[in-house]
């Protein structure tokens, strides 16, 4: 499970901007791409483990699932690639190129300012 390796990466990133803003962490957000998913129940457990007894504890985790893009080399249709059908939606063509997939990436810390960690 990789996500126990994801989890205590982000819970140091967000614990250093926590002393940083003197503020605790109250949610963050993460995005991901299709090829290295993240699977939302397991990433919640792994930080729940992690974060137990630490200023982040308690805190909220939602991921965000970037879809895949492809574009049309017949029609230029940018599109959401689908698995299950790997065709334009536009016009059905199977030629098409694939952008790059969406990296694993910490978007947002929501902090409670009313909170400090530093005292």
């Amino acid at each position: 499970m990789h996500e126990m390796s994801v989890a205590e990466s982000l819970i140091e990133t967000i614990t250093a901007e926590a002393k940083k803003v003197n503020a605790k962490p109250v949610s963050a957000t993460i995005s991901c791409g299709q090829l290295n998913p993240i699977n939302d129940e397991a990433m919640k457990f792994a930080c729940e483990v992690v974060t137990k007894d630490t200023i982040c504890e308690g805190m909220g985790i939602n991921v965000v699932h970037v879809p895949w893009r492809g574009t049309c080399r017949k029609c230029d249709e940018v599109f959401d690639f689908d698995v299950y059908s790997p065709k334009c939606p536009k016009c059905d063509s199977d030629q098409f190129d694939m952008a790059e997939d969406a990296p694993l990436l910490l978007d947002e810390i929501e902090f409670d300012e009313n909170c400090p960690v530093n005292e």
